[in-house]
């Protein structure tokens, strides 16, 4: 029970630290694009913008998944204690 409720709170932690990594790039982006006339607010160069860098941003959640997943699973898989104990590596 405890390990299932450390995975959740791991997986809306990963989400949210993502979705504000989208949210300050994109406006980072949004207000030198504004700044600099490449478009007005409220036009579709804006949404082209948002959109744009949040499917950028779903690649890159989606591919590093599986470090910040990752430790958990490598050490129930070591030992009762987290160690190499007990395994054949040396």
């Amino acid at each position: 029970m405890m390990t299932s409720m450390n995975k959740t709170w791991r997986g809306i932690t990963y989400v949210s630290v993502w979705v504000v990594i989208w949210g300050t790039v994109a406006s980072l982006m949004d207000w030198m694009l504004l700044t600099g006339e490449v478009y007005e607010t409220g036009t579709s160069g804006q949404a082209v913008t948002f959109i744009g860098y949040g499917a950028a941003t779903v690649v890159m959640a989606t591919r590093y998944a599986g470090r910040f997943f990752a430790p958990d699973a490598e050490q129930s898989s070591d030992g009762p204690e987290g160690g190499p104990e007990g395994s054949d590596q040396q």
